[in-house]
């Protein structure tokens, strides 16, 4: 439970929220937790992928209800989940099976349910139609998100031309279960991997080394909280000054704790040392350590500016170059991972925050950028893009404005620390192959820049 799911379900919350005129924000459901109620299947085609994907995933599905008359028609009881399998949508005209099955889900759709759309990407040889339709399906995706209540949500995924049920689980999974419950939405690409491995494991990391800049508390905590459930050994990164609480993080969940400025020349060998002496290579390197300078551009001196851009941008591609030496002893592994924490500050602006935005933008273009020249090694790289999240940095924000930003996404409140770790550790898992060069927002569908 959020920050402000705590301050409303107490009895002093409740007291305050209902003088305020505020409704209570919906309970999500997170961790590895499914749905309650039954998972609904639609295909519109004669695909099978979803069906398969489903039988991988161990989850069992029932037949969809469809509109097709003027009365909404309902589903008897809740559904915990919708998935549309719309990989052989291609026309304009078969948009209307989309209709036909959303229509009786979005109210049909338990609290913290799952809408998903299973369909191919745009550029693939369809043609301008087929190009037209991908893209009507990501208008459609994010308007059923704002549509939806009680904290469910709606993702698509768009599988390419070879993709596999095995391709597809680590993803499927991650959607379904309450491990994406700050997601809501988005849309992403999943591509054939050259080693797909299928089963959806709970601890799909075990005693793989993940290394996490920014460990000491909040966000960076949490990702080296939740790695190492997922069996990982952590890594945990932080300034010397953090080194307290660095210790406290490594010491809790059995990793070890390197103090270190991200920023010095010899950041990358440091931790490549670190790594080697246990005689390993690094699977993930989870690059959160990041800092602001907040001041309108005007007010914003060349120290300001440089200090931002070399912690969160410059930083990280100094360390990587490091890292990608194959000749490096405690390099990142090929099939490794490379994830960066972007912002949607980066990805729609923020007033009083160039210098972080550029820094995170550039976050997000490193790591498209960075895909396509690393796929031959099996090392995947992407990003988070973190909305508004509960920690201490946000708590001393003013309350009204805090407030605002609350509410401003599709799940009216703040996410929590977890639902960035839990976006990035499906992005490492192994069976996440096919995922590479994307931006996945983790801000409950914030409506700045969505």
């Amino acid at each position: 439970m959020g920050a402000l799911e705590k301050a409303f379900y107490s009895p002093v919350g409740r007291k305050v929220a209902a003088k305020a005129g505020l409704a209570e924000p919906p309970r999500l459901r997170r961790g590895r937790e499914f749905p309650r109620g039954p998972i609904v299947l639609a295909p519109l085609g004669p695909s099978t992928l979803v069906e398969e994907t489903l039988a991988l995933v161990g989850r069992a599905f029932d037949a969809p209800v469809v509109d097709a008359g003027e009365d909404a028609p309902g589903y008897g009881d809740r559904i915990g989940a919708l998935i549309v399998d719309a990989t052989d949508v291609a026309a304009v005209a078969e948009l209307e099976g989309l209709r036909a099955v959303l229509r009786p889900a979005v109210r049909g759709v338990e609290r913290a349910g799952r809408i998903v759309v299973m369909a191919r990407p745009g550029g693939v040889g369809g043609g301008w139609e087929a190009d037209a339709v991908a893209r009507a399906l990501d208008g459609i995706n994010r308007t059923v998100a704002k549509e939806l209540r009680g904290g469910a949500t709606s993702t698509l995924i768009y599988a390419h031309e070879g993709v596999t049920p095995a391709d597809l689980v680590s993803t499927l999974g991650f959607v379904l279960q309450g491990r994406s419950a700050f997601v809501d939405g988005q849309a992403w690409h999943v591509r054939p991997a050259a080693t797909p491995e299928a089963p959806l494991a709970e601890r799909p990391l075990e005693g793989k080394v993940c290394v996490v800049t920014g460990a000491a508390r909040g966000i960076g905590a949490a990702i080296a909280r939740t790695l190492a459930r997922d069996g990982a050994v952590i890594v945990a990164v932080d300034i010397p000054m953090a080194g307290e609480g660095l210790a406290a993080v490594a010491n809790e969940i059995g990793g070890t704790a390197l103090q270190l400025d991200i920023t010095a020349d010899d950041a990358g060998a440091r931790i490549a040392a670190h790594v080697a002496a246990r005689g390993e290579r690094i699977h993930a390197m989870v690059h959160n350590a990041g800092i602001t300078r907040d001041k309108m551009l005007v007010n914003t001196d060349a120290g300001r500016w440089g200090s931002v851009v070399d912690v969160n941008l410059a930083a990280q591609m100094r360390i990587n170059a490091v890292l990608l030496d194959p000749a490096t002893e405690g390099g990142l592994a090929d099939d490794g991972r490379i994830i960066g924490v972007a912002s949607t500050s980066g990805l729609a602006g923020n007033k009083g925050q160039t210098n972080y935005a550029a820094s995170k933008a550039g976050v997000a273009g490193l790591v498209i950028a960075m895909a396509p020249d690393l796929a031959e090694r099996g090392i995947t790289v992407n990003a988070v893009a973190p909305g508004f999240i509960e920690t201490d940095m946000t708590a001393k924000i003013p309350f009204v404005q805090r407030e605002v930003f609350r509410r401003s996404n599709s799940l009216s409140q703040g996410g929590s620390p977890v639902d960035v770790a839990e976006t990035i550790g499906y992005l490492v898992d192994p069976a996440s192959q096919g995922v590479t060069g994307q931006v996945v927002r983790v801000c409950g569908q914030n409506l700045v820049g969505a």
